[in-house]
């Protein structure tokens, strides 16, 4: 329970960094929600695969290349369900797209990011 718990608090600080670049990148520079939304879950995956890596699954010692290649595998599931479940939700539902990006963070981490990172990639 308490490596979820830690999972978690990776999670939220990789949202924050993913959550920030997404807004910055629609507010500030004008850019379509879809494609800030994925370069946000990039930028979330960088983090989250060093807080988890050290942190959360210490498994440091493991070879960072397979574990890495191991996690793009993941990272470009969930980019695909980040980017496309906010697209679906936000353009067919009529949800902003933060609104929308919280939604679908919340489910697409807890129902595949946290079951694949521990079962397959930090093992």
């Amino acid at each position: 329970m308490f490596t979820f718990i830690k999972a978690q608090a990776a999670s939220l600080t990789a949202t924050a960094s993913d959550f920030l670049m997404t807004i910055l990148l629609v507010e500030v520079f004008g850019c379509w929600y879809v494609a800030a939304s994925a370069t946000g879950t990039f930028t979330g995956g960088v983090c989250n695969f060093i807080i988890c890596r050290r942190w959360v699954f210490n498994a440091e010692n493991g070879p960072v290349r397979w574990q890495a290649m191991k996690y793009v595998l993941v990272w470009i599931g969930n980019l695909g369900l980040n980017a496309g479940g906010v697209f679906l939700v936000t353009h067919y539902v009529g949800w902003s797209y933060i609104i929308s990006k919280v939604f679908i963070s919340l489910v697409v981490g807890a129902g595949y990011n946290y079951v694949l990172q521990k079962k397959f990639v930090f093992k």
